[in-house]
């Protein structure tokens, strides 16, 4: 006896638009919240010129003369040149995201592989049990 083919529940417009909504929140705070905690964004080291002229901030005459035609004098230009972004990252922080990563992905895989499990054997099993795997039969030499 053939079982009639596998449908999935329907989910009506209002429930995709309400996991629309929370996959969007979700992501607005996973994006934001590192930021918020003090997590990201490592900062910015600032050097300061004495008396800034354009060979002091090393730039040569060709780089002083585009400075100038977009308006910056070597005391204005000072500010931009010596904002450096800090690139350090912590180690501990880059291991517990490879951790959190490498878990999730062994999760949805052992949760995958349940649910298709669960799916095969509801399709093909003909008792009431789950069906057992199949298993590929060796011959003997």
């Amino acid at each position: 006896m053939s079982k009639p083919p596998y449908e999935p529940p329907a989910q009506s417009v209002f429930g995709q638009v309400v996991d629309a909504f929370l996959v969007l929140a979700l992501v607005l705070v996973t994006l934001y919240l590192p930021l918020l905690l003090g997590l990201a964004g490592g900062g910015v080291d600032v050097k300061t010129f004495d008396a800034p002229t354009w060979e002091a901030l090393g730039q040569n005459a060709a780089m002083a003369e585009q400075w100038t035609k977009l308006g910056f004098d070597p005391a204005k230009a000072a500010e931009i040149i010596g904002k450096r972004f800090d690139y350090a990252f912590s180690w501990g922080a880059l291991i517990a995201t490879i951790v959190v990563i490498v878990g999730y992905f062994a999760f949805m895989l052992r949760w995958s592989d349940k649910e298709y499990r669960d799916v095969i054997a509801e399709r093909f099993a003909d008792g009431d049990g789950p069906a057992e795997p199949i298993r590929r039969q060796v011959p003997n030499d």
